[in-house]
């Protein structure tokens, strides 16, 4: 299945996914998600990811504080979330730039986390890279019986979508998903801020 994936994203031209990105990012701008100067949670695009470079900027443009994934444990798999500053980066053992600062935020503090993936499918279940990394850090949203935050939102390219993604336990299923089509809810949640 991630081998089709692959194969499906790189079938995409570069200018294809440049165009798709700003795309993404127009759709975005259109939600609240970015009003009021609200904390969200951002991922470095690598490969063949969504790129985030227009999303970064209108962040910045509307004074939403941005906050990059950390790797903070790598045998337990758990990551944090810091300030992006223009202090200093640094590449974590998978090859992704990390911000390097100590400024770090409680997940519960983020309006929007954005997340990169290799699939999805209608029910809003995502196929990452398979380290769990954001299944762990929001697992505690699995036992909520109401929506509180972060709303988790993925980025993706619509020929990324799949027919079925089996769900396991530990899944934590999207909010929302952004591709170049718009903005898709999942579940009957939304945003409810």
């Amino acid at each position: 299945m991630r081998r089709s994936l692959r194969s499906r994203r790189a079938a995409l031209s570069a200018s294809q996914r440049q165009s798709f990105a700003r795309q993404i990012a127009s759709h975005i701008a259109a939600t609240r998600w970015l009003h009021g100067r609200r904390a969200i949670g951002l991922y470095v695009s690598v490969g063949n990811e969504v790129a985030t470079g227009p999303l970064r900027t209108l962040a910045r443009q509307r004074h939403c504080p941005v906050y990059l994934p950390r790797i903070a444990d790598y045998r337990q798999h758990r990551m944090v979330f810091a300030l992006e500053s223009g202090a200093s980066w640094s590449e974590n053992r998978h090859g992704v730039p990390e911000p390097s600062g100590h400024r770090i935020v409680a997940v519960h503090a983020l309006s929007v986390v954005f997340v990169p993936l290799l699939g999805f499918d209608a029910a809003g279940t995502r196929l990452g890279s398979g380290a769990g990394y954001y299944d762990r850090l929001f697992f505690f949203r699995r036992h909520r019986l109401s929506w509180h935050r972060p709303l988790l939102v993925g980025l993706a390219y619509g020929c990324q979508q799949l027919r079925h993604i089996p769900r396991s336990e530990h899944d934590v299923p999207l909010d929302a998903l952004v591709s170049e089509d718009g903005v898709t809810y999942f579940g009957g949640r939304g945003m409810q801020t």
